[in-house]
């Protein structure tokens, strides 16, 4: 698909696998590149979930500094929208996503990874968001992601020092779901995601749907959401599927077909 980022799709699990060395630097090419394979696993009904993967080495270990270096506030004020975009395309794929992260997760590699359901990473991974030591914040969801996902507070202490943190700290802040040794991630990762491959798509897409949109308002108007896409799944054919399967079979042999 494109020179650094490709999707690759084996029963039902899509790999969106970065690889530009050394680093998987993310540079306005990668970016874009992130973006055209997060639409494309989005768009093929091929892919029933997603795992976002920079290789043995290293996730992704941030912008490309010496491509920005030379950026004036024009030329960012310009590019930051798109920025956030590529990132944000992963985020809104409507199916489970889960990042592989090893080696290192840091400004934009952790931002990538944020826009990720679920993170599995190696036991020697190092995360963080270390855009201060530069003189600026993160620029591609950071401040929001990560404090919707840790709290303000952790999210304060990571934002304002820079520092890395290890696998262990990164699970019991709950920035990381899960930690395995680093030749496992990505054999750890396909598992989580092949729970889905014969799931029940619609209403996979609806939960997250509904959980997502769901963060950014009031309980009222989430509860709301979650109304809407409830009923409209008994416009499915998988409802159909399912609840015949349960009164027929009992729970958790249905056959769903994805529609």
């Amino acid at each position: 698909m494109g020179e650094f980022v490709n999707l690759t799709v084996s029963d039902g699990v899509g790999t969106i696998r970065l690889d530009r060395p050394k680093m998987n630097a993310l540079n306005v090419q990668v970016q874009e590149e992130i973006r055209a394979a997060a639409t494309a696993a989005a768009e093929d009904d091929a892919v029933r979930a997603v795992v976002i993967y920079g290789g043995e080495r290293v996730f992704a270990a941030g912008a490309d500094i010496k491509e920005m270096a030379d950026m004036s506030y024009a030329d960012m004020a310009k590019r930051s929208g798109p920025l956030q975009s590529s990132l944000s395309a992963v985020a809104a794929i409507p199916k489970p996503t889960v990042a592989a992260i090893t080696g290192y997760a840091l400004g934009g590699g952790c931002e990538l990874a944020l826009c990720a359901d679920y993170r599995i990473a190696a036991d020697d991974a190092k995360l963080g968001q270390p855009e201060i030591l530069l003189g600026i914040i993160p620029g591609a969801g950071g401040t929001q992601r990560l404090s919707r996902l840790v709290g303000p507070s952790k999210a304060k202490d990571l934002i304002y020092t820079g520092r890395f943190v290890d696998a262990a700290e990164s699970l019991a802040i709950g920035l990381v779901d899960k930690v395995v040794p680093a030749a496992e991630v990505y054999t750890a990762a396909v598992a989580w995601a092949s729970q889905f491959s014969r799931g029940a798509a619609m209403a996979l897409r609806a939960a997250k749907e509904s959980i997502d949109s769901g963060l950014g308002v009031d309980l009222a108007t989430g509860l709301e959401i979650e109304r809407q896409q409830f009923a409209a799944l008994f416009a499915t054919e998988d409802r159909a599927i399912g609840m015949t399967s349960f009164v027929e079979n009992g729970p958790g042999k249905a056959e769903f077909k994805g529609k």
